[in-house]
């Protein structure tokens, strides 16, 4: 194996290392030219499976992907390309397109007993939101939390310390899981007040962590719709309501 090669991959794919929550069964017959290019990938990295490789809308070219991080092979293995693929007649990202159809199958996948959620009376958009209990942006959108819930919004927060284990928010939030009363600890790490907490297995820490590194998060407050939209930064009340007003009026794409 080439190393070099390796490690081109290694940076975007380590993070996916639950790959059987975006593996993809493929239906209908897999075509000779397919199967020589998933044998070629599979003999280049150790991280890739043969189901993570399929066509492409580009001739000659081949998509890899693990949840939401994409990449494209030509045919003979030759060059390798990371980067969006833009349908410009139709002015479509086609890579965000895959990437938002992992993230949206992804967060249908969790449940509620893995995040700590704020649901209004009458519940008209659900959003996930990957939470840092000490950046400053999380702390402004928590602040407005009864005005999101007065637009009819949910809030489905996970905990997500950006800084990885070791740090000072990664102890707090898995104080917060602990915690008997998890709305009421959250709203209190985020005033940098105490709370009552005890020991328990917080390990939903490092799997939202690594859940939250395969869909490319590149920061907190990280915000995804249920149709697999990414926002990367806080949205006040209601510019995020007019974001899912739009997003709820827009055709769906096309299969």
């Amino acid at each position: 194996m080439n190393r070099r090669r390796t490690q081109h991959l290694t940076f975007w794919l380590a993070v996916t290392g639950a790959s059987v929550l975006f593996s993809q069964a493929l239906a209908g017959e897999v075509s000779e030219d397919l199967q020589q290019v998933r044998e070629k990938v599979a003999e280049m990295f150790d991280s890739i499976e043969p189901e993570h490789v399929n066509v492409s809308p580009v001739d000659g070219w081949y998509t890899i992907q693990k949840g939401s991080i994409v990449a494209y092979i030509t045919k003979d293995g030759r060059y390798l390309l990371q980067g969006d693929l833009i349908d410009l007649d139709n002015d479509i990202n086609l890579t965000e397109a895959s990437r938002s159809e992992s993230r949206r199958d992804l967060m249908a996948s969790v449940t509620s007993d893995r995040a700590i959620t704020f649901s209004p009376t009458e519940t008209k958009y659900s959003v996930s939101v990957f939470t840092d209990v000490e950046c400053t942006y999380c702390r402004r959108l928590h602040s407005q939390i009864d005005e999101y819930l007065a637009h009819g919004i949910e809030v489905r927060y996970l905990l997500y310390p950006r800084n990885g284990p070791a740090s000072r928010s990664w102890n707090t939030s898995e104080e917060v899981w602990c915690a008997r009363d998890r709305q009421n600890a959250l709203t209190m790490a985020k005033l940098d007040r105490k709370f009552e907490t005890s020991n328990c297995d917080a390990s939903i820490i490092q799997d939202n962590y690594l859940m939250g590194k395969a869909i490319g998060l590149s920061g907190t407050p990280a915000i995804v719709l249920d149709n697999g939209t990414l926002i990367g930064g806080y949205l006040p009340p209601d510019a995020l309501l007019q974001r899912l007003e739009q997003e709820t009026a827009a055709p769906a794409p096309a299969d």
